[in-house]
C-alpha cells in the first residue's frame, strides 16, 4: 500500500505545509517513515470551502442515491484486507481480533445509516393542510421536513481507530443527513486514517457524488481554524473535556454560533445492591475487573467508579475485586500520550486523601497496569469530586457507603454519565425505586446487570448524557439517532405542491408514514387549495 501523508481536499490530494507529524509503533515507539504534512491556514480554508461548495449538490441528492454512497462506502471499508489489519495494529497495538471487529462495526454502521435513508423517517414529515374556510382567521397550508444543517467538522477520537474516527459514527451521520465533511485525523492512528480516508474517495468517485463531499486534514493545532471557520455548521468531538469544552466555547464565540456535539467524561459508576451481592457477588466481581481491563480501559463507558452500601457480603466483594485484579497484567495503550495521560491520573487518584491503592496487576514502565482504588465515602462529597474526574485507562474506584441514604444523595449530586449500572435483582429494583428515579437524569443509559463496555449499535441506543458526559444531552454519538444531531426542521408554508420536496408532495411519492392533520399515516393528501 502506498502512503502519501498530505490533505484530502475537494476531491485531490494537497501537501503544502512544512510541519511533518509520524506515525509510532505503539509497542515499539519506532517512527514509519512517511512523514504526514499539517495542513496549513490555506489548506484548512480549502476544505472547508470544499464542503461548502460540495453543500447544495450532496444535500439535493436523494435519500436513495445517498444510501447508495453509504453502500460504497461500507464495501470499499470491508475490502481493506489483512494488510490494513496488520498495519492498523502496528500503528494502535490493537489485536487483530478487536480490529477485525471494529472494521465490521465501522461498515455495519454506514449500511444501518443507509437503511434509515431508506425508510425515511429521518425526514420527520409533517403536514397541516389549508382550513381557508376556518374562522376567524383561515390556516396556511404548512409542510415541515428536516434538511442537513451543512457542512460538518468531525475530530478523530483516540481509542476507536475505526468506529469512532474517518469512516466512524459522526461522519456516517453527516454524510446521511446531506452534510459533507470536513475531518481532522487523530495523529495517534495517522495511517490508518489515510487508508481509510482512500476507501471512502474510492466510494466518492465510484457513486459519483460531488468532490469535497469528503475531506481530511492532518495536524495537531488545526482545529480551533476549522472549528472557527465560517462554512462549518455544526462539530463532532469524541475526547477530553478540556479538548471538547474548549471547542465549545470557540463555536459559541463564533459571529454564527453553532452546535458542537461533544463526548467528553465519564465515570460510568456501578451500583451493587444488596440481594445481587448475595446471590451473586463472585461472579460480578470477576466481569467488572474484566469490564475495567477490556481495551485496556480506554473505553468512554469504562467503569470507573463502584458503589455499595457496608455489608458482611460487601466486604467479601471487594475481596473479590482486589483478587481479580491483581490477577490482571500490563498492557500496551494505544500511543504513548494516552500511557502518560493514565499514569498521571493513577498518581493523582494515589494522592488524593482519603484514597488507596487496593491493588495494582503488575508493574510496567512502559504499559498500562491496572489500577484498584478504595476511597472512604467522605470523598465522594468533597467539593472538588476527585473521584469523578475521569481516570481514562483500566483503573477503577471501590466505595463502600455507610447507608442506602448516602446512595441516594450520591446519586441526586453525581455528575452527568454516558452510563449508570445497577447490579441487582428484581426485589433490588422494587427497594430502589427513589435511586432509579435519579440515576434516569443523570445518565444517558441505564443499564440492569451486565455492564457498559460494549455499545451496541442500532436504531434505540443511547451514547450519550447529561454534561460533562456530552455537550448536549439530546443526542447520541451512537445509534441512528445519531442523524438528528445534524439536520434542521424548515417549514414551507402555501408551496407549490409540483415544486415541493417530494416527502411533502400530496401524491407521497415515496411513501413515507407522515403526520397529515395531526394523523399519521401514508395516504395520499387531499389538498383543499387544488381542490378549489
Amino acid at each position: 500500500m502506498t502512503l502519501l501523508g498530505h490533505n484530502y481536499i475537494g476531491g485531490g490530494r494537497s501537501g503544502e505545509g512544512d510541519v511533518k507529524l509520524l506515525s509510532i509503533a505503539a509497542a515499539t515507539g519506532e517512527a514509519h517513515a512517511v512523514p504526514f504534512l499539517t495542513a496549513t491556514e490555506a489548506e484548512v480554508s480549502a476544505a472547508v470551502d470544499a464542503a461548502s461548495t460540495a453543500y447544495p449538490a450532496y444535500r439535493a441528492l436523494s435519500a436513495e442515491a445517498r444510501a447508495k454512497f453509504l453502500d460504497a462506502i461500507a464495501e470499499e471499508i470491508d475490502a481493506l484486507g489483512d494488510d490494513f489489519i496488520a498495519e492498523v495494529s502496528r500503528e494502535t497495538a490493537l489485536p487483530a481480533g478487536r480490529l477485525q471487529g471494529e472494521r465490521s462495526r465501522t461498515s455495519n454502521q454506514m449500511r444501518l445509516f443507509a437503511k434509515v435513508l431508506r425508510r425515511g423517517d429521518f425526514y420527520g414529515a409533517r403536514i397541516d393542510t389549508a382550513l381557508p374556510q376556518r374562522q376567524p382567521l383561515p390556516r396556511p397550508d404548512l409542510r415541515q421536513y428536516r434538511i442537513g444543517v451543512g457542512p460538518v467538522a468531525v475530530f478523530g477520537a483516540s481509542n476507536f481507530p475505526l468506529a469512532f474516527s474517518v469512516a466512524g459514527g459522526d461522519t456516517a451521520a453527516a454524510l446521511a443527513a446531506g452534510c459533507p465533511v470536513v475531518f481532522k485525523a487523530h495523529s495517534g492512528h495517522l495511517i490508518t486514517s489515510e487508508l481509510v480516508a482512500d476507501a471512502i474517495e474510492r466510494a466518492v468517485k465510484r457513486s459519483g457524488v460531488p468532490a469535497g463531499t469528503f475531506n481530511m486534514i492532518y495536524g495537531d493545532r488545526v482545529g480551533a481554524q476549522l472549528v472557527k471557520s465560517a462554512g462549518i455548521q455544526a462539530v463532532g468531538f469524541t475526547g477530553s473535556l478540556r479538548g471538547g469544552r474548549a471547542l465549545c466555547d470557540m463555536a459559541a464565540a463564533r459571529p454564527q454560533p453553532i452546535p458542537v456535539f461533544a463526548e467528553m467524561s465519564s465515570i460510568n459508576p456501578i451500583i451493587v445492591l444488596p440481594q445481587a451481592l448475595a446471590t451473586r457477588g463472585d461472579a460480578i466481581a470477576r466481569d467488572l475487573i474484566g469490564s475495567v481491563v477490556v481495551g485496556v480501559g480506554q473505553l468512554c463507558t469504562s467503569p470507573g467508579l463502584v458503589l455499595g452500601v457496608r455489608s458482611p457480603e460487601l466486604t467479601k466483594f471487594i475481596e473479590q475485586l482486589r483478587e481479580a485484579t491483581l490477577a490482571q497484567s500490563p498492557q500496551t495503550m494505544l500511543n504513548s500520550a494516552g500511557l502518560k495521560t493514565y499514569g498521571g491520573g493513577v498518581e493523582r487518584l494515589s494522592k488524593v486523601p482519603g484514597v488507596v491503592v487496593l491493588a495494582a496487576g503488575g508493574s510496567s514502565a512502559t504499559q498500562a497496569v491496572p489500577h484498584l482504588f478504595k476511597a472512604e465515602a467522605s470523598v465522594l462529597f468533597t467539593k472538588e469530586a476527585p473521584l469523578e474526574e475521569e481516570v481514562f485507562g483500566p483503573a477503577t474506584v471501590i466505595v463502600e457507603l455507610e447507608s442506602r441514604e448516602q446512595l441516594i444523595d450520591f446519586a441526586r449530586n453525581m455528575h452527568g454519565q454516558l452510563t449508570a449500572t445497577l447490579q441487582a435483582q428484581p426485589e433490588d429494583l422494587r427497594a430502589h425505586q427513589d435511586l432509579i428515579a435519579l440515576l434516569e437524569q443523570k445518565a444517558g443509559r441505564l443499564l440492569v446487570n451486565g455492564f457498559p463496555t460494549g455499545v451496541e449499535v442500532s436504531d434505540a441506543m443511547v451514547h450519550g448524557g447529561p454534561y460533562p458526559a456530552t455537550s448536549d444531552a439530546r443526542g447520541t454519538s451512537v445509534g441512528t439517532l445519531a442523524i438528528d444531531r445534524f439536520l434542521r426542521p424548515i417549514c414551507y408554508q402555501n408551496y407549490p405542491d409540483e415544486l415541493l420536496p417530494a416527502a411533502l408532495q400530496n401524491a407521497n411519492p415515496l411513501g413515507l408514514l407522515r403526520l397529515v392533520d395531526s394523523e399519521p399515516t401514508k395516504a395520499v393528501v387531499n389538498d383543499p387549495r387544488t381542490a378549489q
